[in-house]
């Protein structure tokens, strides 16, 4: 497995809730399971009690989020050992069934949760992706999107460290209101100095009189 799966474990649990639109996708064991993804043998773990344990672990990951995005780096990387010491993995090598050329398996490096319950399985991966991701890229490369109300969470993978947004959707939609701002604002400016030019002539006219 990439390195960006792992850490897109995170992201997928921060994101199945949405606080400023009062949504909130975790309410089952099926959507606990959707979130595992192809990894079925830890989904079929999942319990109803997972449901609240996820929810805590959700919470947990997003203030590392919440950190980082405002610039408070020694508090998202304590945030983030805080859930490393609590939910620990442990690194194996695997090769899977793919094949070289040559006949030999891919060798790669693989995280083995710990299969005590979904929750603890779940966070280990999702801590560890992004403990590997904040490491190797910065921790300003998480982030939060900027185009309220929304505040997915995401990582910061472009060239130039200047993704603010989820989604190409949210930022269109940033884009837009941001172009229909500067229009009221045009508008605005342009009315005030009409009534300004108006206010000048009828001044002169008085004058003249």
């Amino acid at each position: 497995m990439e390195l960006a799966y792992y850490s897109d474990y995170a992201v997928r649990l921060v994101n199945s809730e949405e606080p400023a639109r009062g949504k909130d996708a975790l309410t089952s064991v099926e959507a606990i399971r959707d979130l595992f993804g192809g990894n079925s043998s830890a989904a079929r773990r999942a319990t109803d009690s997972d449901v609240t344990r996820f929810r805590g672990v959700r919470a947990r990951l997003r203030a590392v989020f919440d950190a980082a995005d405002g610039g408070d780096e020694t508090l998202a990387v304590d945030l983030l050992n805080s859930l490393l010491l609590e939910f620990p993995v442990s690194p194996q090598i695997s090769g899977h069934d793919f094949r070289d050329d040559d006949g030999r398996p891919l060798w790669h490096m693989h995280l083995a949760d710990h299969p005590s319950n979904a929750t603890a399985g779940y966070a280990a991966i999702a801590a560890m992706g992004l403990a590997f991701h904040l490491t190797e890229y910065g921790v300003d490369r998480l982030g939060l999107c900027e185009a309220a109300p929304c505040r997915n969470a995401y990582l910061d993978t472009s060239t130039n460290r200047s993704r603010r947004y989820c989604s190409d959707r949210c930022a269109t939609r940033a884009n837009v209101a941001a172009y229909r701002a500067r229009k009221r604002l045009e508008a605005d400016r342009s009315r005030s100095t009409g009534r300004a030019a108006d206010s000048a002539q009828r001044a002169s006219a008085n004058g003249e009189r």
